[in-house]
């Protein structure tokens, strides 16, 4: 599955822990990464300096779904059942 143009949910929803450029700190779950731009495109997709689990992250059905909408509450409920 390839990502969907303007979808942007796997650079709000989750939270990532290492740095990224713009965001030495990395960035909490639920808050766009300061690398998405207007369109809900990354910024830096296929730089090296794009985080590793940016580079993990792979489109598919059971995260993605069929919508943008879909793919944003998947991994937001995703992230939180891996929280404490």
């Amino acid at each position: 599955m390839q990502c969907r143009n303007g979808c942007g949910a796997c650079c709000i929803a989750p939270s990532i822990s290492t740095a990224i450029p713009g965001m030495p700190s990395g960035k909490p779950a639920g808050e766009s990464c300061i690398q998405l731009d207007e369109n809900n495109s990354c910024k830096i997709f296929g730089r090296s300096d794009r985080p590793e689990v940016c580079h993990r992250f792979q489109a598919s059905e059971e995260f993605c779904g069929d919508s943008n909408e879909f793919a944003l509450q998947r991994i937001t409920e995703l992230e939180k059942d891996s929280c404490p």
